[in-house]
Formats: C-alpha cells, structure tokens, sequence
C-alpha cells in the first residue's frame, strides 16, 4: 500500500471508535467538536491547499446570501469551474494541490450544489406557508436558513471527510440535534458492516500482487494471447471493487458509530437523500432503525445485478443520489440514452481531467443502449426459462462491460486506455454496437424507442415526486 493509502486507512479506522465518543456530546459541543476535528484533518493532510476548499465554502455562501432563487444554478456553475481552477493550478504557478485536497474538493462540490437547493427550497416553501397558512409538505426540508458557522460545520464535518460518503445538509443538522443517540443502534450494526472488511482488503492485497497494473503498460503484456488480456482486465476490476469495497464498508461504519443517517426504518431513506415520507416516534412501539441514509456500497447488487443500468445504482449510491437529482432532470437532452449519457459527462468532469474518466463513463450509455435494443427485441419475446438465460448471459457481459470500462477509469490517460482496449479488438464497443444492430433489424428498434419513453417518463415523475417530498425545485 501507498502512504497516501495508509494516511486514508488510518483516518477510516481511527473515526469509528471516535464516532462512539461523539454520541456522549450536546448538540452544540457535538457541531464544534466534529468541525474542529475535520478541520484539523483537512489542515494537517492538505496543509496550504486548505485554502482551495475554503474559498469554495465562502463563495457558496455568498451565493446563497446574495440570490437564493439562483442558487443552486450558481452554487453548480462557481464550484464546477472552481473544480477547473483547482485542477490546474499549476497553470498559474501555483502548487500541485495533494490527493487529500483533491479529496475533500470533490466531496465538498456535492455538500455545496446540495447546500443551495436545499436553501432555495426553505424560501419557497416559506413563502407558501406565508401565502397559504398551511403545514409545509416538504420531508427533511430545512428549518431556516444556516448560518456561515452552520456551511462551515457542515463542510468540515470530520465524518467521510476525504471518503464520503456524501449526506445533505438536513442530514447533518439531524445528526448533530439527535435527541437520545445513545438509545441509536451501533455497534451491531457497526461490527454487521465492517464484518466483510478483512476479506475485502487480503482480496485486493493478494490479487494486486499478482494482477500489477503496470504490466498492462508494458510490451510484454501485449505479447500475451488476447484471452490472457481479456482476463486482466477482470482481475483489475476485481481489485478496484476490493478496494472501494473495503474503503466505502469501513466509512459507512464511521458515519454508523457516530450515529449519522440513523432514522427509523418506516421514513423509507434513501442513500444520499435522507428520509422520503414523514416519520414522527411511536412511544408505543419498539422504534426499528437504519442507516440507509448513509449507505454508499450494495456489494452483493454491485456483482449480481443483471443490467448495466442497475449497476450503477449499487455503487458510489449517495453520489448517484445526487446524480439523480441535481443533474440528470437538468440534461439539455430528453431522450433517455442522451440524458444518461450527459449525467455520465459530468459526473466524468467530477471526477477530473483525465481522458480516461470519458472515455469509460460515455460508454455506459453505449452499453445502455444496447442492453434496451437486446430486452425489447429477444427478451420479450423469449418464455420464463428463455428469460432466465437471457438474464445470465446479460450479467455476464453487464460484468464484462465494467472490466472493460474499469480500465480507463484506473489507466486514466488516453493512448494507455486506447491500446489496451484495442488489444482486445474494443470488443465490449464491437458488442454494443451489435446488439443494438441486431435489436433494429429484429424490429426492436420502436420498441426500444416506446419502452425508452415509458422509462423516461418514470424516471421524470420519480424524480418529480422525490423532488415535491424534499423540496427540491423542479424544473
């Protein structure tokens, strides 16, 4: 492992008995004490590129103070190109910022777009209960408007500072207001989400040793049969799932320990999103709770999911919350491939300048695509058992696909990511592009286009009623 890997382990592993000690603390104690502690961390790993995350801060907040009605399209547009700024920096002289800086840059781009629809929705639904003297409708809307201790808190927040995962704003106030947290579930919980978290690190440790992924830049490697290179990539998406595995289990065990993102089970909590219907105590009954709220990874969906679709929604889930809800309603697009296919652009950009980040994210529409060709013209026509093979040979390449994809991801630049693919004859591209072929010439082709639209149209009033319950603006 890297320094920077056991810097990043040893903040994981030291934040969960800490999260213990913090459910013993007053609200406000609780609010100082996690600020001073995540900015202590920030200070001492990033040191002067502290500033970066700072005047991103100051800048939201002055936005929201300024023009809250703009808000969460400024808030997007100023914490993007500042994304640009901090990733060139050098450009201007300036030093390279560290990969914790960069870190907590991109986590704190989604706590402040999050930031500022949230606050715009406070003022809208303030001014419809002004105009109508009614009880607003909005689930985990904010209760007024925070103050710059409050961003700054909320910022800095030690829990998953440079791991995530990301929680709205709503989330964090619940946390640090928690009437009662030592009655909150903990340790169970805690030791049920770290229980697989040795078997995922000996995985990654033991294949990275025999899987290098500097091989896959030699001359040697392209010497080896294309089976032999096929297989490669398989076993270094293989690694990249141990590892994020590993890392993501044990930052949801942090949030766990400390008791964020706990909520009863019946407000229906979506990962990233917070609770989606009203819960209120039942003195009554024994209250059953969870931290979906705060869960990032579904492991066993992440492998086992058939569709390339579905798998997204498995990994890195609170960012695909706000995937979902701050980018993909706002795509200039309305074809479902064309919205996806823009979600995937930015979160590309998100991630940072390296052509390999596009080169795997615009395939995934590709392989959307493709997946919507093949279901619409064999798999609806196919009987339960047809069905039932057709689902198996879909995960296989849906898993395929993501190999394949995981290697611009991890080669990041583009001559390494082109030659490998064509090593493999860009074979994962050669199927996609097949499978929609055949879809159209099995007639799929208005089928597809009727089932895109239906799906569409799902996805836009799921969003829409998502939008309505937390108070999101809906465009």
């Amino acid at each position: 492992m890297s320094p920077d890997e056991l810097v990043y382990l040893g903040v994981l592993a030291a934040s969960i008995p800490v999260g213990f000690l913090f459910r013993y603390l007053s609200p406000p104690v609780k609010q100082g004490a996690a600020l001073l502690l995540g900015l202590s961390i920030t200070i001492a790993t990033c040191h002067i590129h502290t500033l970066h995350s700072l005047v991103t801060v100051i800048g939201t907040w002055i936005i929201i103070k300024s023009s809250w009605r703009h808000a969460p399209a400024l808030s997007l547009g100023w914490t993007f190109l500042y994304l640009l700024f901090f990733r060139l920096v050098t450009k201007f002289g300036l030093p390279s910022p560290t990969p914790f800086a960069n870190a907590v840059q991109l986590l704190l781009t989604l706590k402040m777009v999050s930031l500022a629809n949230e606050v715009r929705s406070f003022h809208v639904e303030k001014k419809k209960d002004v105009s109508s003297f009614a009880k607003s409708p909005v689930v985990g809307g904010l209760s007024q408007e925070p103050s710059i201790y409050d961003i700054l808190s909320y910022s800095y927040c030690y829990v998953g500072i440079m791991t995530g995962p990301f929680f709205r704003f709503q989330t964090y106030i619940d946390w640090v207001r928690q009437p009662s947290p030592l009655v909150l579930p903990g340790l169970t919980p805690c030791l049920q989400r770290l229980k697989l978290v040795p078997v995922y690190g000996a995985l990654f440790l033991a294949v990275n040793s025999v899987f290098p992924l500097a091989y896959v830049r030699t001359e040697d490697f392209l010497d080896q049969n294309v089976f032999y290179r096929m297989f490669y990539m398989v076993a270094i998406f293989f690694v990249f799932r141990m590892r994020f595995y590993s890392a993501w289990c044990g930052a949801e065990a942090g949030c766990i320990s400390a008791g964020l993102g706990c909520y009863p089970e019946k407000a229906l909590s979506k990962p990233g999103g917070g609770p989606t219907v009203d819960y209120s105590p039942d003195p009554t009954t024994e209250e059953k709770y969870d931290f979906k709220t705060i869960q990032n990874i579904d492991c066993y969906n992440t492998d086992f999911c058939v569709k390339v679709r579905h798998g997204m929604r498995y990994w890195n889930m609170t960012v695909q919350w706000w995937l979902h809800h701050y980018i993909y309603p706002n795509a200039p697009f309305k074809a479902y491939t064309l919205r996806a296919g823009w979600t995937m652009f930015i979160s590309a950009y998100w991630h940072g300048l390296h052509p390999g980040y596009y080169l795997s994210f615009l395939t995934i529409p590709l392989c959307i695509a493709a997946e919507s060709a093949m279901e619409a013209s064999v798999r609806a026509k196919l009987g339960p058992r047809g069905q039932n093979i057709f689902d198996w040979v879909h995960w296989f390449l849906k898993m395929r696909a993501y190999d394949y994809m995981c290697m611009g991801f991890v080669l990041l630049n583009a001559p390494d990511t082109i030659n490998y693919w064509m090593s493999i004859y860009f074979i994962v591209h050669v199927i996609a592009v097949c499978c929609i072929l055949v879809g159209r010439v099995l007639k799929g082709g208005r089928k597809e286009g009727r089932r895109g639209e239906k799906e569409e149209k799902r996805e836009g009033e799921k969003i829409d009623n998502d939008k309505k319950k937390s108070g999101e603006k809906t465009d």
